[in-house]
């Protein structure tokens, strides 16, 4: 019974033990993380007297975009109306245009080839003799063409 009562509290020190250890460890990464900088409204705050910015001193940064900010912009680009709802008809409109460019035939229903028109249109310029169907040498001429990498990256 003694072993028994002795290892709880021995397991019971470790682990406060641990946990003060893991907290300090907190506060030395709090006091160690750098303190925010704030960019300064003009260059005139952020330049020394008699200093212009070739010396080596960077012109302020943009303040980050808030989370809040970019859903209000993202919301405002789909309510069309200012009138704080968005209807089905306005989430849709953003997808109009896309539409009337897959719709060829213009009878506001999309078929598979004016959906898949890119690649219809691959198929039709690759069918040299037009019989409906590639050959190998055809099909050879479909290969999509290697991008050109940059030759340095500067």
């Amino acid at each position: 019974m003694t072993r028994f009562v002795a290892g709880a509290v021995a397991g019971l020190v470790l682990v406060a033990a641990g946990l003060f250890w893991w907290q300090g460890r907190a506060e030395q990464r709090r006091a160690a993380a750098p303190a925010p900088v704030s960019a300064p409204s003009t260059y005139s705050e952020e330049l020394p007297e008699g200093a212009d910015n070739a010396v080596g001193v960077a012109p302020p940064m943009p303040p980050e975009a808030r989370a809040e900010d970019r859903e209000a912009k993202r919301f405002g680009r789909y309510d069309h109306n200012r009138d704080g709802i968005i209807t089905r008809t306005e989430m849709m409109a953003s997808r109009t245009k896309d539409f009337k460019k897959l719709d060829t035939d213009g009878n506001n229903l999309l078929s598979f080839e004016e959906w898949a028109v890119k690649t219809a249109d691959r198929f039709a310029g690759a069918d040299a003799n037009g019989d409906k169907k590639l050959t190998r040498a055809e099909f050879a001429t479909t290969a999509p063409k290697p991008e050109e990498k940059p030759k340095c990256k500067c």
